[in-house]
C-alpha cells in the first residue's frame, strides 16, 4: 500500500503544494537563478565558498545603494523622516555586509592560492555597485569608470552617478538651507575633501539642542561611517591573513592599498568637530 500523502486530501491549513507552474515564491526571489550563478574555475571546493561570498556581497552593495539613493532624494526634499529611516535600514544591511567577510576572513595563504589563479585578473576594486556606493560616500573619481567601458550600461550608470551630488553633497545642501555656512562645490565629480567651514557647522550642531533634527542626522551618518570603516578593516585583515603583502589580483597594490583606504574617514567633519564640542 502506498505511504505516499495525498495532496488533495490535505487538511484545509496546510500550506498550498499545487502550482500550475513554478511557485509563487521562485516567481518572486528568482531562487533558482540566484542559486544557478555559480560557475567555479577550478576544482578546489574553497572557491564556492569565496564566490558564493562575493557574490552575496553585490546583493548587498546593491541593497545599500538603494537605501543610500533613497536617503539622498528625501534629503533633497527636506524630508528627515525618511532619509533618516533609510539611513537606519543600511546600518543593518552594513552590518550583514560586513559578516560576509566570516567565511573567507581566516584563509590560510595555500587555501587561497588553490584558487586564486582562477580570479585571473579579476578583484574587487572592479565592482561596479561597489563603486556606486564609494561615489554616493563622496569618494569619487572619473578614473574609475575605466574598468567599465566595455560595458556600456554600466558605464552610464557611472557617469550618471559621478556627477549627481552625493549622500553627504545632500546633507551639506540641507544645512545650508537650515541656515549653516556651507561652502558650494562647483565640480560634483571630484572627490570631497574636508572644509573647515563644514566642520565649523557641524561643531554648531552638535553644540546646541540634542535632540534636533541635525543631530539626529549627524549621528545615523556617523554610524555607516563607522560601519563602512570596519567593512574596509575586515577586508584589509582578510587580505592580509590570506596573501600577506603580495601584488594583489587585478594587478592591484593588495595590502599596501587596502591600508591607505582603512586610514580614511567619511563624512569626515563629523569626526573632527567632535574635539571642538
Amino acid at each position: 500500500m502506498s505511504h505516499r500523502p495525498d495532496v488533495s486530501q490535505a487538511a484545509p491549513e496546510a500550506p498550498n503544494l499545487d502550482f500550475e507552474g513554478t511557485t509563487p515564491y521562485e516567481d518572486y526571489v528568482q531562487a533558482d537563478v540566484l542559486t544557478h550563478l555559480q560557475h567555479p574555475r577550478s576544482d578546489d571546493p574553497g572557491e564556492m565558498v569565496f564566490l558564493v561570498t562575493t557574490q552575496v556581497m553585490e546583493l548587498w552593495f546593491t541593497v545599500i545603494v538603494h537605501e543610500w539613493e533613497t536617503a539622498s532624494r528625501a534629503l533633497a526634499a527636506d524630508d528627515l523622516p525618511t532619509a533618516l529611516a533609510a539611513l537606519k535600514r543600511s546600518t543593518y544591511e552594513l552590518q550583514s555586509l560586513n559578516a560576509s567577510w566570516e567565511p573567507i576572513a581566516h584563509l590560510t595563504p595555500a587555501q587561497f592560492n588553490a584558487y586564486r589563479a582562477a580570479l585571473g585578473e579579476g578583484s574587487g576594486f572592479q565592482s561596479a555597485m561597489y563603486r556606486r556606493m564609494e561615489f554616493l560616500l563622496g569618494e569619487k573619481s572619473a578614473s574609475m569608470l575605466v574598468p567599465h567601458r566595455g560595458a556600456p550600461r554600466v558605464h552610464d550608470e557611472l557617469q550618471k552617478a559621478l556627477h549627481e551630488p552625493s549622500l553627504y553633497d545632500e546633507v551639506l545642501r540641507l544645512m545650508a538651507r537650515r541656515g549653516h555656512d556651507i561652502p558650494q562645490r562647483d565640480d560634483l565629480s571630484q572627490r570631497y575633501e574636508a572644509d573647515p567651514a563644514v566642520e565649523r557647522a557641524w561643531q554648531a550642531v552638535y553644540s546646541g539642542d540634542q535632540e534636533s533634527e541635525l543631530v539626529r542626522l549627524g549621528e545615523a551618518l556617523t554610524e555607516v561611517a563607522e560601519l563602512v570603516w570596519r567593512w574596509r578593516n575586515d577586508h584589509l585583515v582578510a587580505t592580509r591573513r590570506a596573501m600577506g603583502a603580495k601584488t594583489g589580483t587585478g594587478g592591484s597594490a593588495g595590502v599596501s592599498w587596502l591600508e591607505k583606504r582603512a586610514t580614511k574617514n567619511v563624512f569626515p567633519e563629523l569626526w573632527t568637530a567632535r574635539s571642538h564640542v
